[in-house]
């Protein structure tokens, strides 16, 4: 979908963190005929939990978020509503006033959640499903994209050491989106921005150790390099060697999590 004026105008961004709109824009995309208030509600809850919305930001305007998901701004309403009910949205009236993410979500919590709830196959099957799509992406970015969009995307790659760990993410997260979108596929990046939304969180939970953000870090750097020289094979397998090492370390995480739990 195109660039959406509403979810653009949200500045409420960590300190230092320059953020694209490609995948908070998949938050917002239409629900087609799905359009009720529930599919609405969960869709937006689903990207409090997961961080891809901060507590404090505010939301685009009903007008604007009814358009966006292709509902009436009565289902908005409605929708809008039920979070207010769950505590993760409030919505202030007057000048400045409108639909606020609450300070309740918690998005480490809720990976936490998700990963202890995930068997040992489903964890590995959503490893494969996130390499295929991203590897694809990737791979086509390797024969269409130009050095210099590369460069440009490379720089949001700052420094992680004075960075939390969802801030981190959030960067990682707009390098590989926008590294996806030079493949020029709108619907392998589509599917690739809902995959890379779910299995974020996860990733999430390892980068709070800064050795692990430091090699998230690096794996991003070899995605790029290997792009901007147009090498689609050495790509594919640095990705490989990445997903393969992320979800051993977050089954070797479950069990630890799960031991210190008995």
């Amino acid at each position: 979908m195109g660039d959406n004026e509403g979810v653009d105008s949200m500045k409420t961004a960590l300190p230092g963190v320059k953020r694209t709109s490609r995948l908070r824009n998949a938050v917002f995309e239409s629900v087609g005929e799905e359009g009720k208030a529930a599919v609405v509600e969960r869709q937006i809850n689903s990207a409090i939990n997961r961080g891809v919305l901060f507590p404090g930001e505010r939301l685009p305007a009903e007008s604007e978020l009814a358009k966006s998901f292709g509902v009436s701004p009565v289902t908005v309403r409605e929708a809008l509503g039920l979070l207010r009910e769950r505590g993760l949205v409030v919505t202030k009236r007057g000048r400045g006033g409108g639909s606020f993410v609450t300070e309740r979500a918690d998005p480490i919590r809720h990976a936490q959640d998700v990963l202890m709830n995930l068997s040992r196959t489903s964890l590995r099957d959503l490893g494969a499903h996130y390499f295929a799509l991203t590897a694809a992406c990737l791979e086509l970015a390797a024969h269409r994209a130009d050095q210099h969009e590369v460069d440009a995307i490379r720089e949001r790659l700052i420094d992680t050491e004075p960075l939390t760990s969802l801030q981190w993410r959030h960067i990682a997260d707009d390098v590989v989106v926008e590294l996806c979108a030079l493949g020029q596929s709108a619907r392998l990046t589509r599917e690739q921005m809902r995959t890379q939304a779910e299995f974020s969180p996860l990733l999430g939970l390892l980068a709070a150790d800064s050795h692990e953000r430091e090699r998230q870090h690096h794996c991003l750097n070899r995605y790029a390099e290997f792009i901007a020289v147009g090498d689609a094979d050495a790509t594919r397998s640095a990705l490989r060697e990445e997903v393969a090492a992320s979800i051993l370390h977050l089954e070797q995480l479950r069990r630890a999590s799960s031991r210190s739990s008995e």
